[in-house]
C-alpha cells in the first residue's frame, strides 16, 4: 500500500475544498469529466447517439441523518493507472486542456480533488483495457491531504465490471460526504438543482444523466433522464444567429440565442439562474450573464445562448479567459471585453424595447400580501390624522346636505370597558343616507381566543340593516385585561372601536354617545384621508410619489426611474423592494399630514413650520410604517 501526500501545497488545496464544499458543485465537476471522456470517444468515432443524446452518466445519492453518500459511474474511457495517478498533481499545468488532448472545462485541473475533499473522503475506481485501478482520497488525524494507490492496478475481473456497473470501460467516483458545512440536499430538490444548473445545461442536452435515490444501499426511486425545461418563450434572435468581432485584426465567429419568457418568472442569480445568456465555448459552459446590460431594468424576462469556440482556444493558451475565483468570464481580459461589448450590441434593441414598456407602464401590481399590509398602513394611518391630530380628509365630491351622523359609521362608543364575565353590546351605527346605493360594510375583528361572538360576519349588504341601520354583536370574556377591536369600512367611510376586560369596570349598562352630529371631527371615526394607493404614470412630475386629494390616494410614480427599478417587465412591483415603498409612504403621509396640520393652525406659509412638522411626524410615525412593511 503507497500513501502519500497530494503533491502541491495543502493551504491551495484547503481554499478550493472550502470554496466548492457543495454536494451540487462536486456533482458538476464529475459530470463535467465524465462529458469530456464521452466527448473523446465521439471524436475518436467510437461514441453512439440514441435518441438525440449519447453516453450514460448515473448518479447514485444515498441521504443520511448527518451524511451522505454519493457515486457517479460513467460508461466512457476509463482510466490507465498512470492516467489515474496523474490527476494527483493539481493545476492547469495538468490538465487535459492544456496539454491539447481535450476541450473541457479541465483547464484547472482541480475538479475531482476539490470534490471529494470539499465533501469528505472518496476514492476513485477506473475500468480500462481488463485493468482495474482504485485510488483513495481522504484526511490524515491533523488535516493533511494524502491519497493511497494501492501499489498499482490489477487485472479485472467479472465481478469488478457487475459491482461498478460498466460493461467494459469507465469510472466511478465515491464520494462520503461528513464535512458538518455540506447541507444535505433532499432527493427531488437535488434533481431539480442539476436540471437547473447553468454550468450542466448543455450537458443535460447530449447526455443521459439520471439520479438514482438509494436507502440502506438499495434503489428507491429513479430520476429519470435529468433535462433542462427551458420556459415557454417568444424566440428574439436566432436561433444560434451567426454574428462575429474583430479581435487583433482577426475575425472571431459566435452565434446568439435571445428568447423571452412568456410570463414565466426567471430566476435572476446563482448556478440555477435561468436568467441570462448561457455562454458556450465547445463543450464546456463557462458563464451565465448579460454583459453589458447585467442586473438593469427589463432584462429579467430574457435568456438564451452564445457560442464563441475562440474563448476555450485561449484559455488552452493559457490566457485568464476565466477568472480567478472561478465564477464566469474576467472581465478585465481585453478578449473577453471585446466579445462582450459585441454581444452587447446584437442584444441591445432588445433590451432597450422592454425598457421602454416600463417607462410608459401605466399601471403595476403587488403580491396579494405586500397589498394586504399596505391596506392595513393607510387604515392606521387615515386613523392617526383623525383621532392624533384632529385633522378632517380633504373635501371631495358636491355638498351633501346635513346628515343624520356627523359620519355614515359609527360605534356608540369609541371605547367599550367592561366586566369579564358579563356579556355586553357593542353597536355600530349606519347613515344609509350618506352610502351609496348597494354598499357593503367589511369588517375586520382582532379579537383574541378568550373573547366570544355570537356572529362574525366578514361583509353585510347595508341595505340588510334596515331604515334603523344599526348593526350589533353580543360579546364576552372571561380573560381580565384581554383587548381587542373591530374596524368597519364602506367606501370613504371607517369605524373602529376598542374593547377591554376590566375586573372593575363599571357594573352599570351603557347606552352610547348621543346620535346628534358634533362640530370638528370625532375622536373614533371619520373619513380615511387615505383611501388606497396605485401605480401610475405621472408623466408631468418626476416625483416619486404624490398623493392625489380628489381620490384620497397615494400615486406611485411608475414613470421615475428608482420606482422602475424596482418593477420587473410584467408591471409587477418585487417584493424584495419593500423597504422602498415604506420610503415613498412615509415621504408622501409625513408630507400631507404637515401641510394639513399647517393649514388647521393657520402656520402654513412658513416653510420652517413645514419642515420641522413633517420632521415631527416623521419621528412619531416612522419606524411604525417601516416594521409595518418588514412583517409581512
Amino acid at each position: 500500500m503507497t500513501i502519500g501526500a497530494i503533491p502541491v501545497d495543502q493551504r491551495v488545496i484547503g481554499i478550493d475544498s472550502r470554496r466548492f464544499a457543495s454536494i451540487e458543485k462536486a456533482l458538476v465537476e464529475l459530470i463535467t469529466n465524465s462529458d469530456d471522456s464521452y466527448g473523446r470517444l465521439e471524436r475518436a468515432g467510437e461514441g453512439v447517439r440514441e435518441e438525440g443524446a449519447s453516453g450514460e452518466i448515473r448518479i447514485e445519492y444515498e441521504r443520511h441523518q448527518n451524511g451522505a453518500l454519493l457515486k457517479v459511474t460513467d460508461q466512457a474511457e476509463g482510466m490507465s493507472f498512470a492516467r489515474a495517478a496523474s490527476i494527483l498533481t493539481y493545476g492547469g499545468a495538468h490538465s487535459p486542456l492544456s496539454r491539447g488532448e481535450g476541450e473541457g472545462r479541465g483547464f484547472f485541473g482541480r475538479g475531482l480533488k476539490q470534490a471529494i475533499y470539499g465533501l469528505g473522503h472518496g476514492w476513485l475506481e477506473t475500468l480500462h483495457a481488463g485493468r482495474h485501478t482504485r485510488i483513495e482520497l481522504f484526511r490524515d488525524a491533523n488535516g493533511g491531504y494524502l491519497f493511497d494507490d494501492g501499489e498499482g492496478d490489477r487485472e479485472s475481473s467479472d465481478g469488478d465490471h457487475r459491482r461498478l456497473g460498466i460493461v467494459a470501460n469507465g469510472t466511478r467516483v465515491t464520494m462520503v460526504v461528513e464535512n458538518p458545512l455540506v447541507p444535505i440536499s433532499h432527493f427531488h430538490t437535488l434533481v431539480q438543482a442539476l436540471a437547473d444548473n447553468v454550468y450542466l445545461r448543455d450537458i443535460l442536452e447530449r447526455r443521459t444523466v439520471s439520479l438514482a435515490h438509494l436507502r440502506r444501499g438499495r434503489v428507491v426511486e429513479e430520476s429519470g433522464r435529468i433535462r433542462f425545461q427551458e420556459p415557454p418563450a417568444l424566440t428574439l434572435v436566432g436561433p444560434e444567429r451567426p454574428a462575429s468581432f474583430v479581435f487583433q485584426q482577426r475575425e472571431v465567429p459566435f452565434t446568439l440565442t435571445l428568447k423571452r419568457s412568456r410570463g414565466t418568472e426567471l430566476t435572476l442569480h446563482g448556478d440555477d439562474r435561468t436568467n441570462g445568456l448561457v455562454v458556450l465555448s465547445g463543450m464546456a459552459a463557462l458563464d451565465c450573464q448579460l454583459f453589458e446590460f447585467e442586473n438593469q431594468v427589463g432584462t429579467e424576462y430574457l435568456f438564451g445562448s452564445v457560442r464563441c469556440p475562440a474563448l476555450l482556444e485561449r484559455l488552452a493558451e493559457g490566457e485568464a479567459i476565466i477568472s480567478d475565483e472561478r465564477e464566469g468570464l474576467n472581465p478585465r481580459n481585453a478578449f473577453v471585453q471585446a466579445f462582450s461589448r459585441a454581444v452587447s450590441r446584437l442584444i441591445a434593441p432588445h433590451v432597450l424595447a422592454e425598457q421602454e414598456k416600463l417607462r410608459h407602464l401605466a399601471r403595476a401590481t403587488t403580491s396579494r400580501r405586500t397589498d394586504h399590509m399596505i391596506e392595513h398602513l393607510l387604515q392606521r394611518m387615515s386613523r392617526a390624522a383623525v383621532q392624533d391630530l384632529g385633522l378632517t380628509p380633504p373635501p371631495a365630491g358636491e355638498p351633501r346636505e346635513a346628515p343624520l351622523l356627523d359620519t355614515a359609521l359609527r360605534f356608540t362608543t369609541p371605547f367599550y370597558y367592561r366586566r369579564p364575565g358579563h356579556p355586553f353590546q357593542v353597536t355600530l351605527l349606519v347613515d344609509r343616507a350618506q352610502l351609496p346605493e348597494g354598499a357593503v360594510l367589511a369588517i375586520d375583528y382582532a379579537l383574541p381566543d378568550s373573547f366570544a361572538i355570537d356572529a362574525a360576519p366578514a361583509q353585510v349588504s347595508v341595505e340588510e340593516l334596515g331604515e334603523e341601520g344599526r348593526l350589533t354583536w353580543i360579546l364576552s370574556g372571561e380573560e381580565e385585561g384581554a383587548r381587542g377591536e373591530i374596524n368597519v369600512r364602506a367606501g370613504a367611510y371607517w369605524a373602529w372601536c376598542e374593547i377591554v376586560l376590566a375586573r372593575h369596570a363599571s357594573h352599570h349598562s351603557h347606552g352610547g354617545v348621543p346620535h346628534a352630529p358634533r362640530r370638528g371631527p370625532a375622536r373614533d371615526h371619520g373619513e380615511a384621508m387615505f383611501l388606497g394607493y396605485e401605480f401610475r404614470n405621472l408623466e408631468a412630475t418626476l416625483d416619486r410619489a404624490v398623493y392625489s386629494p380628489e381620490e384620497r390616494k397615494i400615486l406611485i410614480n411608475t414613470g421615475a426611474p428608482t420606482v422602475q427599478l424596482y418593477v420587473d417587465g410584467r408591471g409587477h412591483f418585487r417584493d424584495s423592494a419593500r423597504l422602498l415603498l415604506a420610503e415613498l409612504f412615509l415621504e408622501v403621509i409625513a408630507e400631507e399630514l404637515a401641510t394639513r396640520k399647517l393649514a388647521k393652525e393657520g402656520r402654513q406659509a412658513s416653510v420652517a413650520d413645514f419642515h420641522a412638522t413633517k420632521r415631527a411626524i416623521v419621528r412619531r410615525y416612522g419606524s411604525e410604517i417601516h416594521r409595518s412593511f418588514l412583517s409581512v
